[in-house]
Protein backbone atom coordinates (compact mmCIF):
# COMPACT_ATOMS: atom_id res chain seq x y z
CA UNK A 1 0.00 0.00 0.00
CA UNK A 2 1.13 3.51 -0.80
CA UNK A 3 -0.62 6.63 0.47
CA UNK A 4 0.42 9.69 -1.51
CA UNK A 5 -0.56 13.24 -0.58
CA UNK A 6 -1.38 15.57 -3.46
CA UNK A 7 -1.68 18.57 -1.14
CA UNK A 8 -4.63 19.91 0.85
CA UNK A 9 -7.33 17.21 1.15
CA UNK A 10 -6.29 15.34 -2.02
CA UNK A 11 -4.76 11.88 -2.04
CA UNK A 12 -3.71 9.01 -4.25
CA UNK A 13 -3.96 5.59 -2.57
CA UNK A 14 -2.40 2.57 -4.24
CA UNK A 15 -4.03 -0.44 -2.60
CA UNK A 16 -4.56 -4.01 -3.82
CA UNK A 17 -5.40 -3.82 -7.54
CA UNK A 18 -6.63 -0.21 -7.37
CA UNK A 19 -5.27 3.32 -7.59
CA UNK A 20 -7.80 5.59 -5.91
CA UNK A 21 -7.82 9.35 -6.34
CA UNK A 22 -9.68 11.02 -3.50
CA UNK A 23 -10.79 14.63 -4.02
CA UNK A 24 -8.01 15.28 -6.57
CA UNK A 25 -7.45 19.05 -6.69
CA UNK A 26 -4.77 19.63 -9.32
CA UNK A 27 -5.14 23.05 -10.97
CA UNK A 28 -4.63 25.90 -8.54
CA UNK A 29 -3.61 23.62 -5.66
CA UNK A 30 -0.89 25.73 -3.97
CA UNK A 31 1.07 22.66 -2.88
CA UNK A 32 1.04 20.62 -6.10
CA UNK A 33 3.38 21.74 -8.91
CA UNK A 34 1.49 22.03 -12.20
CA UNK A 35 4.15 20.00 -14.01
CA UNK A 36 3.54 17.04 -11.70
CA UNK A 37 -0.22 16.76 -12.17
CA UNK A 38 0.11 13.89 -14.64
CA UNK A 39 2.31 12.03 -12.18
CA UNK A 40 -0.39 12.41 -9.56
CA UNK A 41 -3.05 10.75 -11.71
CA UNK A 42 -1.03 8.19 -13.73
CA UNK A 43 -2.56 4.72 -13.65
CA UNK A 44 -5.55 5.75 -11.56
CA UNK A 45 -8.56 3.42 -11.62
CA UNK A 46 -11.22 5.29 -9.61
CA UNK A 47 -12.10 8.75 -8.31
CA UNK A 48 -13.79 9.17 -4.93
CA UNK A 49 -15.32 12.49 -3.96
CA UNK A 50 -16.30 13.50 -0.43
CA UNK A 51 -18.27 16.73 -1.02
CA UNK A 52 -18.84 19.57 -3.44
CA UNK A 53 -16.51 22.42 -2.47
CA UNK A 54 -14.22 23.74 -5.21
CA UNK A 55 -11.01 22.55 -3.55
CA UNK A 56 -12.33 19.01 -3.88
CA UNK A 57 -14.33 19.06 -7.14
CA UNK A 58 -12.71 21.68 -9.37
CA UNK A 59 -10.79 19.14 -11.49
CA UNK A 60 -13.04 16.12 -11.23
CA UNK A 61 -14.71 16.41 -14.64
CA UNK A 62 -11.43 17.08 -16.47
CA UNK A 63 -9.58 14.22 -14.75
CA UNK A 64 -12.49 11.85 -15.31
CA UNK A 65 -12.76 12.72 -19.00
CA UNK A 66 -9.03 12.58 -19.65
CA UNK A 67 -8.63 9.00 -18.42
CA UNK A 68 -12.21 7.72 -18.52
CA UNK A 69 -12.19 7.39 -14.75
CA UNK A 70 -15.49 6.68 -13.00
CA UNK A 71 -16.43 9.05 -10.18
CA UNK A 72 -18.09 7.70 -7.04
CA UNK A 73 -19.60 9.54 -4.12
CA UNK A 74 -22.92 10.62 -2.69
CA UNK A 75 -25.92 10.40 -5.02
CA UNK A 76 -26.62 14.08 -5.69
CA UNK A 77 -23.00 15.07 -6.26
CA UNK A 78 -22.21 12.25 -8.67
CA UNK A 79 -25.37 13.03 -10.63
CA UNK A 80 -24.35 16.68 -10.94
CA UNK A 81 -20.79 15.84 -12.00
CA UNK A 82 -22.13 13.34 -14.54
CA UNK A 83 -24.33 16.09 -16.01
CA UNK A 84 -21.14 18.13 -16.48
CA UNK A 85 -19.39 15.33 -18.36
CA UNK A 86 -17.79 13.11 -15.72
CA UNK A 87 -18.03 9.34 -16.02
CA UNK A 88 -20.40 8.14 -13.32
CA UNK A 89 -19.25 5.34 -11.07
CA UNK A 90 -21.29 4.59 -7.97
CA UNK A 91 -23.80 7.24 -6.88
CA UNK A 92 -24.34 5.68 -3.46
CA UNK A 93 -25.04 7.00 0.02
CA UNK A 94 -24.10 6.81 3.69
CA UNK A 95 -24.18 3.24 4.94
CA UNK A 96 -23.52 1.89 1.45
CA UNK A 97 -20.48 -0.16 0.45
CA UNK A 98 -19.13 -0.58 -3.07
CA UNK A 99 -16.44 -2.89 -4.38
CA UNK A 100 -13.56 -1.89 -6.64
CA UNK A 101 -11.73 -5.10 -7.47
CA UNK A 102 -10.23 -6.29 -4.19
CA UNK A 103 -10.95 -3.00 -2.38
CA UNK A 104 -14.15 -2.14 -0.55
CA UNK A 105 -15.26 1.45 0.10
CA UNK A 106 -17.99 2.32 2.59
CA UNK A 107 -19.51 5.79 2.86
CA UNK A 108 -19.74 7.28 6.36
CA UNK A 109 -20.99 10.62 7.70
CA UNK A 110 -18.98 13.81 8.07
CA UNK A 111 -20.03 17.15 9.55
CA UNK A 112 -19.27 20.05 7.22
CA UNK A 113 -21.20 21.56 4.27
CA UNK A 114 -21.36 20.78 0.56
CA UNK A 115 -22.09 22.92 -2.48
CA UNK A 116 -20.74 23.91 -5.88
CA UNK A 117 -20.79 27.28 -7.63
CA UNK A 118 -22.81 27.02 -10.84
CA UNK A 119 -23.60 30.21 -12.76
CA UNK A 120 -22.23 32.15 -9.78
CA UNK A 121 -24.76 30.58 -7.42
CA UNK A 122 -24.21 27.92 -4.75
CA UNK A 123 -25.93 24.64 -5.62
CA UNK A 124 -26.59 21.93 -3.05
CA UNK A 125 -24.61 18.78 -3.81
CA UNK A 126 -25.82 16.28 -1.26
CA UNK A 127 -24.35 15.83 2.20
CA UNK A 128 -20.67 15.80 3.07
CA UNK A 129 -19.11 12.37 3.64
CA UNK A 130 -16.07 10.35 4.60
CA UNK A 131 -14.97 6.87 3.55
CA UNK A 132 -13.84 3.59 5.06
CA UNK A 133 -11.42 1.88 2.69
CA UNK A 134 -10.47 -1.77 3.17
CA UNK A 135 -7.70 -3.71 1.45
CA UNK A 136 -4.41 -5.52 2.08
CA UNK A 137 -5.64 -6.40 5.57
CA UNK A 138 -5.88 -2.70 6.51
CA UNK A 139 -8.82 -0.41 7.24
CA UNK A 140 -8.49 3.31 6.51
CA UNK A 141 -10.78 5.99 7.87
CA UNK A 142 -10.72 8.93 5.45
CA UNK A 143 -12.56 11.59 7.39
CA UNK A 144 -13.23 14.06 4.60
CA UNK A 145 -13.78 17.63 5.76
CA UNK A 146 -15.32 17.42 9.21
CA UNK A 147 -15.36 18.59 12.78
CA UNK A 148 -15.61 16.23 15.72
CA UNK A 149 -18.92 14.38 15.69
CA UNK A 150 -20.53 11.69 17.79
CA UNK A 151 -20.77 9.44 14.70
CA UNK A 152 -17.05 8.85 15.12
CA UNK A 153 -17.91 6.63 18.09
CA UNK A 154 -19.77 4.03 16.05
CA UNK A 155 -17.43 4.40 13.04
CA UNK A 156 -14.49 3.53 15.28
CA UNK A 157 -16.27 0.68 17.05
CA UNK A 158 -17.89 -0.84 13.97
CA UNK A 159 -15.12 -0.59 11.36
CA UNK A 160 -12.09 -0.57 13.70
CA UNK A 161 -9.82 1.39 11.33
CA UNK A 162 -6.10 1.18 12.02
CA UNK A 163 -5.16 4.12 9.75
CA UNK A 164 -6.71 7.55 10.22
CA UNK A 165 -6.53 10.21 7.51
CA UNK A 166 -7.93 13.22 9.34
CA UNK A 167 -8.77 16.78 8.34
CA UNK A 168 -6.97 18.81 10.96
CA UNK A 169 -6.12 22.27 9.64
CA UNK A 170 -8.72 24.19 11.63
CA UNK A 171 -10.85 27.13 10.40
CA UNK A 172 -12.87 24.99 7.93
CA UNK A 173 -12.51 21.68 9.82
CA UNK A 174 -11.39 20.42 13.21
CA UNK A 175 -7.92 21.55 14.21
CA UNK A 176 -4.91 19.51 15.31
CA UNK A 177 -5.87 19.41 18.99
CA UNK A 178 -9.47 18.46 18.19
CA UNK A 179 -8.31 15.75 15.77
CA UNK A 180 -6.00 14.33 18.43
CA UNK A 181 -8.83 14.32 20.97
CA UNK A 182 -11.21 12.58 18.55
CA UNK A 183 -8.58 10.02 17.53
CA UNK A 184 -7.80 9.10 21.13
CA UNK A 185 -11.44 9.01 22.26
CA UNK A 186 -13.11 7.20 19.37
CA UNK A 187 -10.41 5.21 17.57
CA UNK A 188 -7.44 2.92 18.05
CA UNK A 189 -5.29 4.11 15.17
CA UNK A 190 -1.78 2.78 14.62
CA UNK A 191 -1.06 5.46 12.00
CA UNK A 192 -2.52 8.95 11.59
CA UNK A 193 -1.99 11.21 8.58
CA UNK A 194 -3.22 14.82 8.81
CA UNK A 195 -4.76 16.58 5.83
CA UNK A 196 -6.52 19.80 4.83
CA UNK A 197 -3.66 21.83 6.28
CA UNK A 198 -0.64 23.89 5.16
CA UNK A 199 -2.48 25.06 2.03
CA UNK A 200 -3.59 28.52 3.17
CA UNK A 201 -2.40 30.91 5.91
CA UNK A 202 -5.61 30.36 7.89
CA UNK A 203 -4.82 26.65 8.26
CA UNK A 204 -2.36 24.92 10.59
CA UNK A 205 1.12 24.71 9.10
CA UNK A 206 2.39 21.87 11.29
CA UNK A 207 1.02 18.69 12.88
CA UNK A 208 3.10 19.01 16.04
CA UNK A 209 0.01 19.42 18.24
CA UNK A 210 -1.60 16.36 16.67
CA UNK A 211 1.47 14.24 17.37
CA UNK A 212 1.75 15.61 20.91
CA UNK A 213 -1.84 14.57 21.60
CA UNK A 214 -1.35 11.02 20.33
CA UNK A 215 1.59 9.43 22.17
CA UNK A 216 2.29 5.94 20.90
CA UNK A 217 0.62 6.60 17.54
CA UNK A 218 2.69 7.01 14.38
CA UNK A 219 1.71 10.50 13.18
CA UNK A 220 3.12 11.14 9.71
CA UNK A 221 3.31 14.61 8.24
CA UNK A 222 2.95 13.92 4.51
CA UNK A 223 5.03 15.53 1.80
CA UNK A 224 3.52 16.08 -1.63
CA UNK A 225 3.97 13.09 -3.96
CA UNK A 226 6.18 11.22 -1.47
CA UNK A 227 4.67 7.76 -0.82
CA UNK A 228 3.80 6.75 2.72
CA UNK A 229 3.92 3.04 3.47
CA UNK A 230 2.07 2.12 6.67
CA UNK A 231 3.78 -0.17 9.14
CA UNK A 232 3.11 -3.89 8.61
CA UNK A 233 -0.03 -5.28 10.24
Amino acid sequence: MKIIWLGHGSFRIEIEDQVLLIDPWLSGNPLLPDERADEATAGATQILITHGHFDHTQDIVAVSQKAGLPVSGIFELVGLLESQGATAGHAFNKGGTVQFGDVSVSMVPASHSSSMQIDDKPVYTGMETGFIIKGEGRTIYFSGDTTIMSDMAWIGEYYKPDIGMLSAGGYYTMDMEMAAWAASKYFDFKTVIPMHYRTFPALAQSAEKLAAGLPGVRVIEPEVLEPITPDPV
